[in-house]
């Protein structure tokens, strides 16, 4: 692409890359218009015998054919695209879901010359027409050479993005606490660790309260399998306090196998994950009490989509990991 003044006779066909103003102060042409040939006495009109302008090289493509083409490219499923404009291409989730984003094939795309690609933050909550991410070319036209390479890395590295849709996991809540302690544990965690499942979409099918003992969480755990739990969250009286506590062997007792102990989130550092078989087991921190982001929250999208979460998904955490 070439970028020079010419002269508006030989004008036609050529992009404007920059406005042209009329005597009122206004746009009369818009950059990126395409002059044809009722134009050009219209811009002489205004006072100018020249035109800055773009000429497009026979391998150039113009900014709203590339911008839809890299959009078709780097979509996956559960989205769609916006009309262009202006080489913009806007990407809206067609449902209830999760977006999923492709860390490394979005980072590559963006490393291309005059193209960007903004998301939401992955694992971002979304419903039908909500706006997850943008793209828009840089310029007028892009080499086709610069389309080519979008492809080849989705080819090589998959879709930057897609929509995980709602899957309804059943979820069990497991509250523990001393004699005494445990009405106050009622009150305080249960409400808002079920409205966290529910609004991810998940559903509560059991309830449970249980003594502070790893035999009796022991046969909760099984007991709430029995009832179709796809996902177990346990929390109570006090956070768990060591690898070894009760609740962990509770967990191990009826097995499961602690995947972390310990998260670079604040708040939530006392996060357990475990998993038996295929169903997670949270043991979650005393902030779970709390609607205030913490690093349950982090995590629990990704296991309401059916994400195996392993420790060095929960490692990744840190940047970015406190959250007060």
């Amino acid at each position: 692409m070439q970028l020079k003044n010419i002269l508006i006779d030989k004008s036609v066909g050529a992009i404007l890359v920059h406005n042209i103003m009329g005597a009122d102060g206004r746009k009369a042409f818009s950059k990126g218009h395409v002059v044809v040939a009722g134009d050009v006495e219209k811009i002489r009109a205004l006072g100018r015998e020249t035109v800055y302008a773009a000429i497009l090289d026979a391998d150039d493509v113009r900014e709203d054919d590339a911008a839809v083409r890299l959009a078709r490219t780097v979509v996956g499923d559960g989205i769609e695209l916006s009309k262009p404009s202006g080489g913009r291409v806007n990407f809206y989730s067609t449902l209830p879901g999760f977006l999923r984003v492709n860390t490394d094939a979005l980072k590559r795309i963006n490393e291309l010359e005059c193209v960007t690609l903004a998301t939401l933050e992955r694992y971002s909550a979304v419903v039908p027409k909500k706006m997850i991410a943008t793209l828009k070319t840089i310029g007028l036209a892009l080499p086709e050479s610069i389309l080519q390479e979008a492809e080849k890395i989705v080819g090589a590295r998959g879709k930057a993005l897609s929509i995980a849709p709602v899957q309804n996991q059943k979820v069990a809540i497991i509250l523990t606490a001393s004699a005494n302690g445990m009405q106050k544990v009622q009150e305080t965690f249960s409400l808002p660790i079920r409205t966290r499942i529910e609004e991810l979409g998940g559903q509560v099918v059991a309830e449970a309260y249980v003594l502070e003992n790893a035999n009796a969480i022991q046969e909760t755990i099984y007991s709430v399998l029995d009832s179709g739990a796809q996902m177990i969250m346990i929390a109570g009286e006090t956070s768990i306090m060591d690898a070894d506590d009760i609740t962990p062997r509770g967990i191990k007792q009826a097995g499961g196998a602690i995947v972390v102990y310990g998260a670079p989130v604040e708040p939530g550092n006392l996060l357990l994950l475990a998993y038996r078989g295929n169903v997670p087991i949270i043991g979650a921190p005393g902030c779970i009490k709390s609607r205030e982001t913490n690093a349950v929250d982090l995590i629990l999208p990704r296991l309401m989509i059916g994400e195996r979460v392993t420790r060095a998904d929960v490692v990744e955490l840190a940047e970015g990991g406190l959250l007060l």
